[in-house]
């Protein structure tokens, strides 16, 4: 069996205690060198309700010159927008194991601007 990594094994243990329901449907972000990705699923059901990131048809050509921060707040505001129009007010928020730090902070606080509680 290959040694879990720093990041794989707090993802384990955060996704022991939070899942996605119905009700309030889990937030979860990825992050690569160059892009990020945040999706809303219900564990329940095993379904993504909602997805944007920054290879987003509706972001990929406003994103331009802005640095990596300033494109996880466009996709956090972008994923609190497409989650209210489908009614989904309140989520869990699922940091996948990254430290809530720069881009991972950007993009929370940008979707609680947005309108999303979590």
């Amino acid at each position: 069996m290959a040694k879990l990594t720093g990041r794989e094994r707090r993802k384990l243990r955060i996704r022991s205690k939070i899942s996605g329901t119905p009700e309030r449907p889990r937030l979860s972000v990825f992050r690569t060198g160059r892009h990020i990705y945040a999706q809303v699923v219900v564990d329940d059901d095993g379904k993504t309700l909602a997805a944007a990131s920054t290879l987003s048809g509706d972001l990929k050509n406003t994103l331009g010159e802005d640095n990596k921060t300033d494109s996880a707040k466009k996709v956090g505001a972008l994923i609190a927008k497409i989650c209210l129009e489908k009614k989904i007010e309140q989520v869990v928020f699922d940091r996948n194991g990254y430290l809530y730090h720069g881009r991972i902070k950007a993009l929370a606080e940008a979707a609680r601007e947005a309108g999303l509680k979590f």
